[in-house]
């Protein structure tokens, strides 16, 4: 099969054209998606991550979608060590995690820390769907008490060691858990909702808005095309919630797009 060359970035390395060159680092992990067509090429691929990258140590390739209850990847290893167990920092955290065992975006910092930003000391931040902690730590290093529920064990036990490991045990409570029983599994409200819910997730909203606070706050992540949005926004506010923010935050998919909504309860 013949295919047109093009440098990569780093200009040391040849790739065909129309490869996928994106990539995500995560700890001193490299994670790409290789179409099959364009297998024979995964040495390239590493290649030039290397040359970009030289803190990376393994390449994996993504070779199943983020799916089923616990919310992993399938990938398989294209360079280096076998182990997929990592430590990743951002903003001034370090979260420990094993790629295989939970699911982790590292697309998202930016909008962690706006996120942080708003929590204040001494709210109670609720925290579905916390993974290994990325939205969770940082609120609770704001000095809120927050409470992490994660229904994937492995992520759970990970979740754990990130609270001990950034220094927020004495106010961060860990909860293995399904989102979904959130309404039956507390009885105090709390001040705020960070809710970076997975892929076909849009109604545990609803559920977890009710135990929220008459002029408490919420932010929601949900999975949408632009032509959904307006009417989305129309929808909450109908269920009692201002829309006060909408934001997108990055295409995963053709035409649908990962977006946040800052929401006040009304």
């Amino acid at each position: 099969m013949s295919r047109k060359k093009r440098r990569s970035g780093s200009g040391n390395n040849v790739l065909p054209e129309g490869i996928p060159c994106g990539f995500d680092v995560i700890g001193n992990i490299a994670v790409v998606s290789i179409p099959g067509e364009y297998r024979e090429y995964s040495g390239d691929v590493c290649a030039s991550i290397i040359a970009r990258r030289k803190n990376v140590r393994t390449v994996l390739n993504r070779i199943s979608s983020v799916g089923g209850d616990y919310r992993v990847s399938g990938f398989e290893l294209i360079y280096g060590d076998i182990c997929t167990a990592t430590i990743h920092r951002e903003s001034g955290f370090s979260y420990m995690l094993d790629l295989k065992e939970s699911f982790f975006n590292p697309r998202l910092s930016t909008e962690r820390m706006r996120v942080a930003a708003m929590v204040e000391e001494n709210e109670t931040v609720l925290v579905p769907f916390a993974g290994v902690g990325p939205f969770a730590v940082p609120a609770a290093a704001k000095g809120a008490l927050v409470y992490a529920v994660e229904m994937n064990p492995s992520a759970c036990g990970w979740l754990k060691k990130n609270v001990e490991l950034n220094e927020v045990s004495e106010n961060t409570e860990v909860i293995r858990g399904d989102a979904e029983e959130i309404p039956y599994m507390f009885r105090t409200e709390f001040d705020r909702a960070i809710i970076p819910a997975p892929y076909g997730f849009g109604e545990s909203l609803f559920l977890i808005a009710g135990r929220i606070k008459q002029g408490g706050n919420i932010h929601f992540y949900t999975f949408k095309r632009p032509s959904e949005i307006a009417g989305l926004k129309d929808s909450y506010e109908r269920s009692g919630l201002e829309v006060r923010n909408i934001r997108r935050c990055g295409n995963v998919a053709k035409g649908v797009s990962r977006w946040a909504f800052d929401l006040k309860k009304e």
